[in-house]
């Protein structure tokens, strides 16, 4: 039977009914651990009770007021995030899309309101991804992306990710602010180089612009601090989150200095269902695991056990891996054989990774995963690799005879 969905994913025919941990379960009762992580939304796993607690005790009482009302839930968590970050203020967003484009209008609100309307362009980075709305694939201007939805919005001006000599020259009179992803997720688990991250501070400092950071992929704990801003000893004036602050539940912020969120007065920026209790409550679940005691410090451990156990993959299998990339948990496997091919190989071993640009295979497991489910996956993700070596042996073998 044909799907009624608009055909805009190529989806492997696969379903899954129901999860636990780091395991997801099919339809057909095949096990499958999960190294993808919903495109690392499944912070938490799956079935995590906290978070089912959490989400019955606040759907039993009440899902959506509006934000014309006090919502105690989004205060809470809104102080949390703040007194977590560099933050003073966090707007509630549906998606990380959403959570960007407040980014995006907080940053040419700022410049207006301090008297230069003319300071809307915002430099951008090539291999970024921000999202899948007019506003948010013309800041990352990939042609693939911006193909056929007619001219991309303006304002956005694009230079190569990483070169800071490039962003001086971009710098313009009506430049007002930078936006860029600290560890490039959809680009292929691209890693900013610390001096490249410092550099982006000072040139907003010494240029009057807003520095954003788009951390809906990588923050909350991802990469084994709270926020990747963390790694670089900086912090940003705007930051997108989302995906793993609802753990599943559609959820995600941006967060704004003070100062820079100046602009944003009654009636400049609204939401109908942004920080409702339901999503709110659910998040606020998510951060009493995540800022436990210890819980950032097994992120950073466990991923580099995983990540030097991937380095061990790469040296085992040279035909297959040519790098392995990325911080935490959220880490990257560039490849020499095709990223397609090698998601279907691993399927075929009953564990997820996710493609990424560049050739990359990413792996965003649950934050929550343990060694256990470490060395299983490194032992499906060897067999993945054997596949091809199987692959290629047997073809020169006909090759030869």
């Amino acid at each position: 039977m044909p799907s009624s969905l608009l055909p805009t994913y190529a989806r492997a025919d696969l379903a899954f009914d129901h999860g636990e941990g780091a395991w997801l379960t099919a339809t057909t009762g095949e096990r499958y651990l999960d190294f993808g992580g919903g495109i690392a939304v499944a912070s938490l796993g799956y079935s995590h009770p906290h978070l089912v607690a959490a989400l019955v005790a606040q759907g039993g009482k009440l899902w959506h007021t509006s934000n014309l009302f006090q919502i105690p839930q989004a205060e809470r968590l809104a102080a949390r995030l703040c007194e977590a970050s560099f933050a003073d203020y966090a707007f509630f967003t549906n998606s990380g899309a959403e959570a960007v484009e407040g980014a995006i209008k907080t940053a040419r609100k700022y410049q207006s309101a301090s008297g230069h309307p003319e300071k809307f362009h915002i430099i951008t980075f090539k291999g970024a991804f921000h999202g899948r709305t007019i506003a948010t694939i013309s800041a990352a201007g990939n042609p693939k992306y911006l193909e056929g939805f007619g001219p991309p919005l303006g304002g956005f001006d694009t230079v190569e990710f990483g070169d800071l000599e490039a962003v001086k020259a971009a710098i313009g009179p009506q430049t007002g602010a930078i936006l860029v992803e600290p560890i490039q997720g959809e680009g292929g688990i691209r890693v900013a180089a610390p001096e490249f991250i410092r550099g982006l501070r000072e040139l907003c400092d010494q240029n009057g612009l807003l520095l954003i950071f788009d951390e809906v992929q990588s923050g909350v704990g991802r990469v084994g601090k709270m926020f990747a801003y963390e790694l670089y000893g900086i912090a940003p004036d705007i930051m997108a989150i989302a995906k793993g602050i609802g753990g599943g539940f559609p959820l995600g912020a941006f967060l704004v200095t003070r100062e820079a969120g100046k602009g944003m007065v009654v009636g400049t920026h609204g939401t109908t269902y942004g920080g409702n209790p339901l999503a709110t409550s659910v998040g606020n679940a998510v951060l009493d695991v995540v800022l436990a005691p210890g819980f950032l410090a097994h992120i950073a451990a466990i991923g580099a056990k995983l990540k030097q156990g991937l380095i061990g993959l790469r040296d085992a299998h040279p035909g297959v891996i040519a790098e392995i990339r990325g911080e935490g948990l959220m880490l990257g496997i560039a490849l020499s054989v095709p990223v397609a091919d090698f998601a279907a190989a691993a399927r075929a071993e009953h564990i997820l990774v996710i493609p990424a640009a560049d050739n990359v295979a990413r792996v965003l497991p649950p934050l929550v995963i343990g060694e256990a489910e470490v060395a299983e996956g490194l032992r499906r993700l060897d067999a993945t690799c054997a596949r091809f070596e199987r692959k290629e042996a047997a073809a020169l073998s006909e090759a030869a005879g």
